[in-house]
């Protein structure tokens, strides 16, 4: 049996309908819901308040990646949300991570703070190829998990595949959260290095994002229940 406060559910959408009936299929589950680009540029903080409203935990996932100044500045507005987790990409470097920290040390209850070392949509070839990375994907990966550690953050985005190498090298108590899951015989869409939700748990993943499994699903509160029961 998965921990359904281990899941976030990953909402993609435009569609304030689909908003509204996901919201209200999984009141009550303990899961947390991950707001990205696609919601937040489209409802804006309102989507936030909702969700917030509607007693789920809130990850802001908009990856910011700029100057130190620009990101530190802009993760200090996002806080006044009322979110539980913000990322950043690890790749604008320990500085800008650091200054990110800082202006948030007078938080009163300061959001978890990750960083997203590579994407699960990138395999070793494509890094390799276009980010000029000549690594190892998992030695990639490892390099800015260490770096957010150095930065004072309190864990990373990575594939469920990297997970026991960072548990290994950096601890348990830095958190994992891993997109690229995928329940039995569902397509793997645009994701390259996957694993199923109980292949993810026996990895060690703090946390789980699904998304198109549970939100496309006619029936998304089925689709919740069946994962964390393992099917």
């Amino acid at each position: 049996m998965i921990p359904a406060e281990k899941i976030i559910v990953a909402l993609d959408t435009q569609d304030d309908k689909k908003v509204e009936a996901l919201f209200k299929a999984l009141s009550g589950e303990h899961v947390w819901i991950k707001i990205g680009m696609e919601a937040f540029y489209t409802f804006g903080p309102d989507v936030v308040f909702d969700a917030h409203d509607k007693g789920f935990k809130i990850f802001l996932d908009l990856k910011l990646h700029d100057i130190p100044n620009t990101v530190a500045n802009g993760l200090k507005t996002l806080a006044r949300l009322p979110v539980d987790m913000m990322n950043v990409h690890a790749a604008g470097g320990k500085e800008m991570m650091m200054r990110s920290l800082d202006a948030l040390s007078s938080h009163p209850k300061r959001p978890l703070l990750i960083a997203v070392t590579q994407l699960t949509s990138t395999s070793e070839a494509q890094m390799q190829t276009d980010q000029k990375i000549s690594t190892t994907l998992a030695e990639s990966v490892l390099n800015y998990a260490r770096i957010t550690k150095e930065a004072g953050f309190d864990g990373v985005v990575s594939s469920p595949l990297e997970v026991g190498l960072i548990k290994q090298e950096l601890g348990e108590n830095f958190i994992t959260v891993t997109p690229g899951i995928r329940p039995k015989d569902y397509a793997s869409d645009d994701q390259k290095r996957i694993t199923t939700p109980l292949e993810a748990l026996k990895m060690g993943t703090d946390f789980m994002v699904i998304g198109r499994p549970i939100t496309e699903s006619s029936d998304p509160k089925l689709a919740l229940k069946n994962i964390l029961e393992g099917k």
